[in-house]
């Protein structure tokens, strides 16, 4: 088999091993290449020593020089160069206590996670695949290096890894691997938000986001999103759903575009569904309040994965509003658009979508009818310019203090009214207009 190497790392390959070295591009760059992906970066595995590669480049960062990474910098491009190493005993299920150096490739291969992501390459030796990782690409599964188990008790982020990579690839997880998942979901407790959060957001925005039900079946949810395990044992029974919450959830997530905002929206679009059910005479399931408890839950769910306050704002008020439905005239979906705000659109099309398409048939038509006129009013206002926020307003605040109003609350109020009055005549947008309707 032959892969091939960017020049940059076939001249890394070469400069270690006419010193004398062993030297391999190793990992995920092999994996991709096999797959005919376009790897994301390259890795290098040599037996050279940390100090010896230093030695050997004009330009390296001491990336993680204590477990042996160097980065070497080629034209401002990076490329992690790592020695041959067996990792010492994990004290907590995260990290090695220790990192040994070895002269031998086979022992570096061995620590490894799982093994399509175990082979390394260089042009001399050609490929070297000592776990069979070639075989399980073709059979299209996640398998563990040597014993599932041992790897995962190394690194409980192992498990949710191999879920990610099952929905990037479209791979099933081999038995006996999902199987100490699911024996070792526990773990995951030890590994923080942030990598989690990593994690979690690759396996959503990747082509098989179902694959997130792997995560609840393995037990992996009850860790670090026991909210969906709660939505999965909650029936919807009422007319517009064939699914219980969860199930309803997932296929909400398939019809969303790969995109991060819209996909956690669509995640936890319902998770106040649970907590906010409800049951008439006819044991018709209703869950008022749902949207707006749901914004609440979503804000404490994503400050616990660690995610940017810019993620939790717009995640938080799609959910918040993606039930809203206002009249198809122009001057509701101005004040639809002004009280939900403009960067929130057109993601929230996207979410009403999804939403529609995760229920049963029922009046599907004439939502996804609905959605689109919501959409075409929404351009057609855009089109036209018309004023949605005080930024448009013909008159600022400045223009109010020359006409001799003292700044403070009153002005602001001023602004909000004729926000108001311009959103149901944006035609009136005008200062000289405006401003005759204010009294100093």
């Amino acid at each position: 088999m032959v892969i091939q190497l960017p020049e940059k790392v076939k001249y890394i390959i070469d400069t270690l091993m006419e010193a004398g070295y062993e030297a391999y591009a190793v990992g995920g760059c092999i994996r991709d290449s096999i797959l005919g992906r376009k790897p994301g970066d390259w890795d290098i595995t040599t037996s050279a020593k940390p100090m010896q590669v230093k030695e050997l480049f004009s330009r390296t960062i001491d990336t993680g020089i204590q477990h042996g990474t160097v980065t070497v910098m080629m034209n401002g491009e990076g490329f992690e160069v790592t020695t041959y190493r067996v990792d010492g005993e994990y004290e907590d299920g995260r990290h090695p206590k220790e990192v040994v150096f070895t002269a031998s490739l086979l022992e570096d291969l061995k620590r490894r996670d799982f093994t399509i992501n175990a082979m390394a390459y260089n042009e001399k030796d050609g490929l070297v695949d000592a776990f069979s990782g070639i075989e399980d690409l073709e059979k299209k599964v996640i398998r563990c290096v040597g014993n599932p188990k041992e790897r995962f008790e190394e690194d409980a982020l192992r498990m949710m890894r191999a879920v990610r990579f099952a929905a990037q690839l479209g791979f099933s997880i081999e038995e006996e691997t999902k199987g100490a998942i699911t024996e070792l979901a526990q773990n995951l407790a030890k590994v923080s938000a942030e990598r989690i959060q990593v994690e979690l957001v690759k396996l959503l925005v990747s082509n098989h986001p179902e694959e997130f039900l792997t995560f609840y079946e393995t037990g992996l949810t009850r860790i670090f999103l026991p909210e969906f395990d709660a939505m999965i044992d909650t029936p919807q029974n009422n007319k517009h759903h064939c699914y219980n919450v969860g199930q309803h959830t997932i296929e909400a997530v398939k019809n969303s575009p790969p995109d991060k905002i819209i996909r956690l929206t669509m995640l936890l679009h319902d998770v106040a569904k649970p907590v906010c059910k409800s049951m008439d005479e006819q044991g018709i399931y209703h869950f008022y309040g749902h949207p707006a408890k749901g914004s609440e839950m979503a804000k404490e769910i994503l400050k616990r994965l660690k995610f940017d306050n810019d993620t939790m704002r717009r995640v938080t008020t799609l959910i918040k509003w993606h039930d809203d439905t206002p009249p198809l005239e122009p001057r509701a979906i101005r004040r639809a658009i002004s009280r939900i705000g403009l960067e929130q659109y057109p993601a929230l099309f996207a979410v009403k979508r999804a939403d529609t398409m995760g229920k049963n048939q029922y009046q599907r038509a004439e939502k996804l009818a609905y959605i689109e006129g919501y959409q075409k009013l929404y351009e057609e206002i855009l089109e036209k310019q018309q004023c949605l926020t005080l930024k448009d307003l013909a008159v600022t605040g400045k223009d109010l203090i020359e006409a001799g109003m003292k700044p403070g609350k009153e002005l602001g109020e001023v602004l909000e009214r004729m926000l108001d009055y311009v959103l149901e005549h944006p035609e009136e947008n005008q200062k000289e207009i405006l401003m005759k309707q204010i009294k100093i």
